[in-house]
């Protein structure tokens, strides 16, 4: 029976699904670390865990290596140790290093955390991203746009979500931000849709694969407040975007050392049909894909994840719908959302084709990232009919901040 520790950092909501996933597997022995308490966790998943170790720094490698060997003792040894979040990779991967277990090592989760270091592996592998250069000063960044022109992207090397991420389009954008800080890595901004490509891979080998559509971008929904974000899952495995992606993706995950899990590509497709990487995590994606996938195939995807991660297991059986996400955004000056608009006729219209929501409650803080403050899933069988409705489903809603 496997034994593994997850380490789940704080109780959210979207943490838990993949906790209790793996707490659901019955040929599994599970130890948590976090650093909420235990008595935090709704009763029927504290009673599956093993043991539990509370830490005040969970991404601290060092907090995180006394947890792991303390319930690695308890219980009586450890098979793997797992977590979802991005910030995570490195910590586990020197724990890993320290301890002798199976799974993805520092060096390989740098290669992917750090985005600098990602793109010099990609590079050197030949795959197409964008030029790019890590910077220490106004300097470096002010050279790296005299070679490459504007516009650009700076960001730091570390981000996640577009956090910390700005588009500069002219010098005196460049030089107004160098005012107030210095990126730690420049590149060249790439023109065209952005896109998504899941893999998972079991011990090196790509076995299955997903795709999905961001309309817009998710850089252009932070600049443009009044934007809806949306991500599309089509019902068709292969489209001319996905057979585009899926040589570089799996060339890109086997250069940068992927080994046992699901990673998140976010990639672009230029005009001339030519594509480019943007970043890779090795990790599950965010904004709902998981979810998505799991409304697409009529399976659990969160348990599916749990039995890669755990037992080296996949089995997903074929699409059956194509499925969208609408994030809702709220719109104003202020910081609470004090009204929804448009929910009644989106319902009429639309309620047969919701298969989930999470609407925004008046009173809720303003989101801070753009997945706005709640969202909901369209599903049907054919692509182009839920293209339609998440269009029309972002044209009616609206949430009112104040």
């Amino acid at each position: 029976m496997p034994r593994v520790v997850f380490v789940a950092p704080y109780f959210m909501d979207a943490t838990l699904r993949f906790v209790d996933a793996v707490a659901s597997l019955p040929e599994v022995t599970l130890g948590l670390v976090s650093a909420d308490p235990e008595d935090e966790l709704p009763p029927r998943l504290r009673s599956r865990l093993a043991g539990h170790y509370r830490i005040e720094q969970p991404l601290d490698p060092r907090q995180l290596l006394v947890a792991t060997d303390k319930l690695r003792r308890h219980m009586g040894g450890l098979d793997r140790l797992v977590g979802a979040l991005e910030q995570l990779q490195v910590p586990l991967g020197q724990v890993r290093d320290e301890l002798g277990l199976e799974g993805m090592g520092e060096h390989a989760a740098r290669c992917f955390r750090d985005k600098a270091l990602m793109k010099d592996v990609m590079r050197k592998a030949g795959l197409p991203c964008a030029r790019h250069r890590r910077t220490e000063s106004a300097a470096d960044v002010r050279a790296f746009v005299q070679e490459v022109g504007l516009p650009v992207i700076l960001k730091p090397r570390d981000g996640a979500a577009a956090a910390g991420t700005h588009r500069i389009t002219t010098m005196a954008a460049l030089e107004q931000a160098l005012s107030s800080f210095v990126p730690e890595m420049v590149e060249e901004f790439v023109v065209g849709h952005e896109r998504s490509f899941e893999t998972v891979s079991i011990r090196g080998e790509p076995v299955w694969n997903s795709h999905t559509l961001y309309d817009p971008a998710p850089l252009t929904v932070l600049e443009n407040p009044w934007i809806q974000w949306t991500v599309i899952l089509p019902r068709e495995v292969h489209t001319p975007d996905s057979e585009a992606i899926r040589p570089y993706a799996h060339a890109a995950l086997e250069a940068l050392g992927m080994r046992t899990g699901l990673s998140h590509m976010e990639w672009f497709r230029r005009a001339d049909g030519s594509v480019a990487i943007s970043e890779v995590g090795a990790r599950p994606p965010g904004a709902q894909i998981v979810a998505l996938n799991s409304y697409a195939h009529e399976t659990d995807i969160f348990r599916r994840w749990a039995e890669l991660v755990c037992l080296d297991r996949w089995e997903v059986g074929p699409r059956k719908y194509a499925v969208a996400a609408a994030f809702f955004r709220g719109q104003g000056p202020g910081r609470r959302v004090v009204k929804l608009h448009g929910i009644e006729q989106a319902q009429a219209e639309l309620g047969h084709l919701v298969v989930e929501a999470k609407l925004p409650k008046e009173g809720q803080p303003k989101g801070r990232t753009y997945e706005g403050e709640g969202f909901a899933i369209v599903r049907h069988p054919e692509t182009a009919v839920v293209q339609r409705a998440i269009r029309r489903l972002v044209s009616l809603v609206r949430v009112e901040i104040g």
